[in-house]
């Protein structure tokens, strides 16, 4: 698609385009969960994505984090812990605080939980495209997240920032 001039038009064309071809590729490309994959609850799930951006927390400052009871946060650690994915060590700085950390374990499912597309599949599909078309298809990719960022900074600054993508 041409839009030198980049009319509204054009622009509205080629987003419903990517808007329309997005839900195609994620369905063709889509890591499927492994059934030996570790299965957590959303509540489970919230504790150690959040433990990962924190770090090393007690059950009493989780709990006031989530807004819920010392006893439930401390059920749903406990649950984790059966698992693998966490374990209780004392405070180096206060002994009488435990805290609650990810195992390696954890820190390796939530980099696998991370990956939205099978890479294999993505590489086996780029192997059967021209130089060109992997090399354009990357660089629109980029293209398209770099001004997503530039837009969030320019709303968070109050000031509207207009790219043109080249």
């Amino acid at each position: 698609m041409d839009c030198a001039g980049r009319t509204t038009a054009c622009m509205r064309d080629a987003a419903e385009q990517v808007c329309e071809l997005f839900p195609a590729i994620y369905l063709r490309f889509c890591k499927r969960r492994k059934a030996a994959d570790i299965h957590v609850t959303p509540q489970m799930d919230a504790v150690l994505l959040h433990l990962a951006t924190s770090g090393p927390l007690t059950i009493g400052e989780m709990a006031t984090h989530f807004g819920r009871a010392q006893s439930v946060v401390s059920g749903i650690v406990t649950g984790l812990e059966k698992k693998g994915l966490l374990e209780r060590m004392r405070d180096e700085r206060d002994r009488r605080r435990t805290l609650v950390w990810l195992t390696g374990e954890a820190r390796a499912v939530l980099s696998r939980r991370q990956q939205v597309l099978d890479v294999g599949r993505v590489e086996r599909a780029l192997r059967r495209m021209r130089e060109d078309e992997r090399h354009g298809l990357v660089e629109g990719m980029r293209a398209l997240v770099r001004t997503v960022t530039v837009d969030a900074r320019s709303l968070e600054r109050g000031t509207e920032h207009r790219r043109t993508v080249r």
